[in-house]
């Protein structure tokens, strides 16, 4: 076992943590982020660059570079049922330089920011790594076990930023304590080939389902939303369910599923979780993004929410690790105290307004939900949406001072 010192100890390499190792080195911190896998090259991920985000990465000069990789714009999300289609949410009304969403695979955005970062001698990425445990000692976190290639490396730290995802090892090993937890739909992921100039409506509600189809140039990623512990009636039913229930919404896209989906394999399965931690910190340690907060898929927010927790904690604790120091119990609970409220009122939206729009045995879904018919009436709604989605309720700007 070989030991090392940092002044950040990231672990997790996704937005929320390579937007804080990159932000915390160009501060000055030593930083090293771990990242369980070799490479980002992971698929059926969130794959929406929204325009705050898309504003951070023009606050640091890097927006031209950023749109020169591959992507796909949208500027409205469109729902399409048994009664036609009707605009949901438009981004064309938001203010600023970026009225619309990028689709770009994230491991583009990731691999993006990490060469960004790599450019700062104070910022060390290490992949195929895993946070295994923390290490306490007097009830306060020093540092993290990490397993690597060459055997376990113990590594010290002045904070430990828990950026793992919603399966968190971290905040288990923690033991931080889950005030809310919900579950309502499962997701089964895969692709299928897209034609030239095809398009279609973003959300497809079904009798029983939602079908998400996301435009990634040469393919569609496409996400059929069950309600919750739906999939083993499914997988007892066959693939060819799926197809008949995909061809009921999307007629050509249900002839391409039946040539190109040919296993189970061919196919991700997600299980949707929205929870948040009671508390997101203890002494070391501080969990943001997926580890303190889990959001529904629905409208890609939780990486919007993930990305701004992160320039937040840069900007509240950049000039105490980069003095050396431990940053306090109360900078840490004053991250929390600035984050949660958004994160809450989100959620609140997401499992209970938003929650007509999900896929329900029980529930008629051939009649537009009320929620919806007022959106598609009500113009306003339609950017309101566009708000909460795009820009967020907290959103948080790398240049302001605390």
């Amino acid at each position: 076992m070989t030991s090392i010192n940092t002044q950040c100890l990231i672990v997790g390499g996704g937005p929320a943590g390579m937007i804080a190792g990159l932000l915390l080195a160009r501060a000055g911190v030593e930083v090293l982020v771990a990242e369980q896998y070799p490479d980002f090259l992971r698929d059926f991920r969130g794959d929406t660059v929204h325009p705050s985000t898309l504003g951070l990465i023009d606050e640091l000069g890097y927006i031209d570079e950023f749109l020169e990789l591959p992507h796909h714009k949208i500027s409205t999300i469109s729902i399409a049922d048994a009664q036609g289609e009707a605009v949901f949410a438009d981004f064309s009304r938001l203010p600023g330089k970026f009225p619309y969403v990028v689709f770009m695979p994230q491991w583009d955005l990731l691999n993006f920011l990490a060469d960004k970062a790599k450019k700062y001698e104070d910022f060390t990425l290490l992949q195929s790594t895993k946070a295994t445990e923390l290490i306490v000692e007097d009830n306060h976190v020093t540092g993290a076990r990490l397993e690597t290639e060459r055997g376990i490396q113990e590594v010290r730290a002045n904070l430990v930023l828990a950026c793992d995802g919603r399966h968190s090892t971290l905040r288990e090993s923690a033991q931080l304590p889950i005030a809310v937890h919900e579950a309502r739909t499962e997701v089964l992921w895969f692709r299928i080939s897209k034609h030239a100039n095809e398009t279609t409506a973003f959300v497809h509600q079904g009798v029983g389902f939602t079908l998400i189809c996301i435009d990634r140039g040469t393919y569609w990623q496409i996400a059929y939303v069950i309600p919750q512990d739906s999939f083993e009636r499914i997988e007892a039913q066959g693939l060819q369910q799926i197809r008949t229930d995909v061809a009921s919404v999307l007629a050509v896209l249900g002839d391409r599923f039946a040539e190109e989906i040919t296993t189970w394999n061919d196919l991700k399965l997600l299980q949707v979780r929205v929870d948040r931690l009671r508390k997101w910190y203890r002494p070391g340690l501080l969990c943001i993004g997926d580890a303190a907060h889990a959001m529904s898929p629905a409208g890609g927010v939780g990486i919007n929410l993930a990305i701004q927790d992160a320039v937040a904690t840069s900007r509240i604790l950049a000039s105490t690790l980069a003095a050396n120091r431990q940053p306090s119990t109360q900078d840490l609970a004053k991250i929390q105290r600035r984050r949660q409220w958004p994160v809450r009122i989100i959620q609140a939206v997401q499992t209970r307004i938003l929650s007509k729009l999900y896929p329900d045995n029980k529930r008629d879904q051939t009649n537009r939900p009320l929620f919806a018919r007022m959106v598609q009436r009500l113009p306003i709604l339609q950017g309101l949406i566009a708000r909460i989605i795009g820009i967020g309720l907290r959103p948080e700007h790398i240049s302001t001072t605390t």
